[in-house]
Formats: structure tokens, C-alpha cells, sequence
């Protein structure tokens, strides 16, 4: 958020009061000038910690920078905080690249997505060894955009080299409002409206799979298509390409398209899926440090830019225990590095996932595969929330429980839901979106699934999840109604 700056502008007949309320008006500017100071966020800031630093308050910051969330700052952002003296001194805002002082053999690069070290110094006709050496960078493959890079050989006076870029937009000060609870179902049509409205669903989750050079018109006619059907739209955008191999992932297209699609107007866009394990982020590649800096980051500024009224969701994780680090990552250990690399400020919900649950959600033991707590509800829900110290809702983009019943068998790797009837799979949906409701923490439930057909008795039940069972009932959705208030 860029500093306020005043303007008085005076019109009418002069007199001989007009030097008197200029010599006014200089005072009050240099009180201004003197009494606050520029405060660039950064990582892991909040306004709390923030305050505390300048010897101010919350409340104060809110006011003096017309703060409309005081849950949401962002990376990059200017704010007017009071200099009283008992505080240290504020970020300095850099000085732009280019901007004079002349050619000293040094400019100043600001990293765009998709942006390497190779790339940088090919392009300023350097090394990788002379970029890292010259800003103290411990590992060179991991860069983030809006970084500063002094690159030799780039001069900030003219003369040799190439002008650098100039540094992208700040995230845009007024996030998408996180609003209250709001009820979903992910489908893949609207052939069921009726049953999803008797169940207080006001969102739908439609899912698509990505691939370099698709046009972010391909999602228009879904976006569209919700809205004329009265449902607010969130659009979960992963890989086409499952098991994809090292440094396949075109982090500039994929921003590109996220930008694109914003721009048709979803309610919400989920930034990728599940990408602890090598099923869909290439394996040896994966870390939570990597996600934020090449893809969440710079697809939150560019969603953004297009439209500021789009909620962003992190990609939800896997819920998963084994971690080998090349293959997965546990989710605990993914989300909790994720929060430090500053996702938070890349992001307006923190996507889950708890789609193998055999419990009642508010048990915390008894699931038949074991005591890891991705197998039950609320201690799910609670490592997601307080991963990131409470900053950020929780947005449960798959809430699902599996029910064999009607169907002929289950596959083996989902034998643990074998004891689990319709009308627990029912009752179990109510009792977490209850939960979900009544915590406080939760901003949004996606309900996996409304509607799907397929059942695979050697691979994917995903009509076992769904809420219209065999035949077409819906025994889910009276509890769902209660849950919503009716």
C-alpha cells in the first residue's frame, strides 16, 4: 500500500489569511514528515508484531493506513507507522532501479516469475557465481519473485548492460473479504441443483487439469454456468500430468492461466493440489520453500492484479504421515514449511483435505488404520489453522467420508472404510460441517462429492463418497441442512 499523500487545494478570494493557512498547512506537513515513517512488510510480519516493533497499536494501523482486514497484510506492502523515537528504524523503501547516482557496475534486478539465476545472468551478461556472491544467496535454486538482486555488469546509471526490470506491483492492499461460512459440493455439472440447494450449498467446486498453452478461456463456460445457476465458483487448478518429471512445471504459463481465468470472474481459485507427493510435483523437487516462492506467490499477485475480488486457496496437501523426502513430504512438516516461507501472505485460506475419516469427527482415536492425525477431523483442521498462528482461515476444499454400502466391494487400500454404513457417512458429514461452522476457524467446506458415478473396485471409489447414493437418495442431506441452520 503505497503512502497517503495529501493535497490541500484552496480556491476562492485571496486575503490577507492566505499566508496564515499556508504557514498552517507547512506545519502540518512537516508534523506529518516527522511523525511517521515507511514500513515495508516483510515475512511473517503481522500487524500485531509490527506494533510491537514501533511502540504502537493494532488499532492505530489499521487507522492511519485504511486497513479494511487487519488479519491481511502482504509482503511488499508501505505502511504509515508512527516514529515516536521509541522504536528502530523502519525498512528504508529501496530506491528504484535505475534511478541515479551513476554507473557504478551494479543495478538492481527484480525477480519475475519463472525468473532462474541462469536466466538472470545470461540476460545481464554475468555469472550465477558473481549474482550469489554479491547478495549472499546460500542455495541458488531458490529464488522468489519480488526479490532485489544486485547484478554485476547491470548499471543504474546508463552505460553498459541491460536497464533492469522494474519491480512488479505491490499485492494488492484489499484482498478478496473472507466473509462467513459458506457450504459446497464438488460435481460435475448441474444435474442435481435441487439436491445441492436442500443442502444449503452455495458454492461448487469444479476441478481442472492444467497443461502449458491452454487458454484460460476453457474455464469460462464453467464460471459462467454456476453463476447462472445461482452458486458462487471455486476452481481447483492442478497438473494434467500426473507422476511429472523434474523441472517440467512451467511456473510462468501456470501463472499466466491463473491470471487469465481471474479475469472471468471465479469467486475463488485453489492454487494447485496436493503437492507433498510426487504424484502430482515432480519427485525430488518438492518443498513447501519452492511453492511459495515460484508458484503461490507470484499466482497471488497475478490474481490479484486481474481481479482483487478472487479468494486464493493454497493448494490442500495430501494427508499423509510418510515422508522420505524425495517421494512425500508429510503434510505436517509440508504446511509447517510453507509457513515459513511467508505463505501466508500469499494467500486468503489455507486449503485442507480429510477425505479418510472412519470416526465421528469429533473423535481422536479408534480409526481403524491407526492414531495419525490426518485419520481424524478436528486435529486436521487444527494443525491447518495453527500452522500459520490463526492468520488465515481454513478453506476444506475435499471434505469426504467413503461408504461401500451398495456397492459390491471396497479396493484394498480403502479397506479402513469397510465398517463405515450410509447413514454414518451421513451423520459424520453434518457433525464436521457443524464443526467446521461453530469453530470459527473454517471459512469454507467443499463436499467431496455430490455426485460421481465411478467406482473402481480396484482403484478410485469415487461414488462411494458421494452424496446421492445408489438409487438416488441423499441421506447426507438433511444433516447437512441442520448443520447450516436449517
Amino acid at each position: 500500500m503505497k503512502s497517503r499523500i495529501v493535497h490541500f487545494l484552496q480556491k476562492g478570494r485571496q486575503s490577507r489569511y492566505s499566508v496564515i493557512l499556508f504557514v498552517v498547512i507547512g506545519m502540518l506537513m512537516m508534523a506529518t514528515a516527522v511523525s511517521a515513517a515507511t514500513y515495508i512488510v516483510q515475512p511473517g510480519d503481522t500487524l500485531t508484531r509490527i506494533a510491537q516493533r514501533f511502540g504502537t497499536t493494532v488499532d492505530t494501523l489499521v487507522r492511519n493506513n485504511n486497513i479494511p482486514n487487519p488479519n491481511l497484510i502482504h509482503v511488499g506492502q508501505q505502511l504509515e507507522v508512527p516514529d515516536n523515537g521509541s522504536g528502530p528504524a523502519p525498512t528504508p523503501t529501496p530506491p528504484p532501479s535505475g534511478g541515479g547516482g551513476g554507473s557504478t557496475g551494479t543495478g538492481v534486478y527484480i525477480v519475475q516469475p519463472g525468473d532462474t539465476l541462469s536466466r538472470i545472468a545470461s540476460r545481464f551478461g554475468t555469472t550465477v557465481l558473481a549474482i550469489v556472491q554479491a547478495n549472499n544467496i546460500a542455495n541458488p535454486n531458490y529464488i522468489y519473485v519480488g526479490q532485489r538482486l544486485n547484478v554485476p555488469g547491470a548499471t543504474s546509471g546508463g552505460g553498459g548492460g541491460s536497464n533492469p526490470t522494474p519491480p512488479p506491483p505491490a499485492p494488492n492492499p484489499n484482498p478478496a473479504p473472507t466473509g462467513g461460512f459458506a457450504l459446497g459440493g464438488q460435481t460435475q455439472g448441474f444435474g442435481n441443483k435441487s439436491v445441492m440447494q436442500d443442502a444449503r450449498m452455495t458454492w461448487v467446486k469444479f476441478q481442472h487439469k492444467w497443461s502449458s498453452g491452454d487458454s484460460p478461456d476453457v474455464l469460462l463456460g464453467r464460471i459462467q454456468d454456476a453463476h447462472n445457476n445461482g452458486f458462487k465458483v471455486l476452481l481447483s487448478i492442478t497438473g494434467a500430468q500426473t507422476y511429472p518429471s523434474a523441472g517440467s512445471i512451467d511456473y510462468a504459463g501456470y501463472v499466466n492461466f491463473l491470471r487469465g481465468v481471474a479475469a472471468h470472474g471465479p469467486d475463488a481459485i485453489e492454487v494447485w493440489n496436493e503437492m507433498n507427493i510426487d504424484f502430482e510435483w515432480p519427485a525430488g523437487e518438492i518443498s513447501p520453500t519452492s511453492y511459495v516462492n515460484n508458484m503461490l506467490a507470484p499466482a497471488y499477485n497475478a490474481i490479484k492484479a486481474a481481479n482483487g475480488n478472487v479468494m486464493v486457496i493454497s493448494g490442500a496437501l495430501a494427508p499423509t504421515g510418510f515422508d522420505n523426502g524425495t517421494n512425500a513430504w508429510a503434510d505436517d512438516r509440508y504446511i509447517r514449511g510453507m509457513a515459513a516461507a511467508g505463505g501466508a501472505n500469499y494467500m486468503d485460506c489455507v486449503g485442507v483435505h480429510h477425505n479418510a475419516g472412519a470416526t465421528s469427527p469429533n473423535a481422536t482415536s479408534g480409526h481403524p488404520a491407526g492414531s495419525h492425525y490426518s485419520w481424524y477431523f478436528r486435529p486436521t483442521m487444527d494443525l491447518y489453522y495453527n500452522a500459520f498462528g490463526g492468520s488465515r482461515p481454513v478453506c476444506f476444499t475435499e471434505l469426504g467420508y467413503l461408504s461401500g454400502e451398495g456397492f459390491n466391494k471396497l479396493p484394498a487400500n480403502f479397506s479402513w472404510a469397510g465398517g463405515t454404513s450410509v447413514n454414518e457417512h451421513a451423520q459424520w458429514l453434518g457433525e464436521a460441517v457443524q464443526l467446521a461452522r461453530s469453530s470459527g476457524k473454517a471459512r469454507l467446506v467443499i463436499i467431496y462429492n455430490v455426485d460421481f458415478t465411478q467406482y473402481d473396485e480396484n482403484g478410485d471409489p469415487q461414488a462411494g463418497y458421494a452424496i446421492i447414493r445408489p438409487g438416488g437418495s441423499c441421506p447426507a442431506c438433511s444433516q447437512l441442512r441442520a448443520a447450516m441452520g436449517g
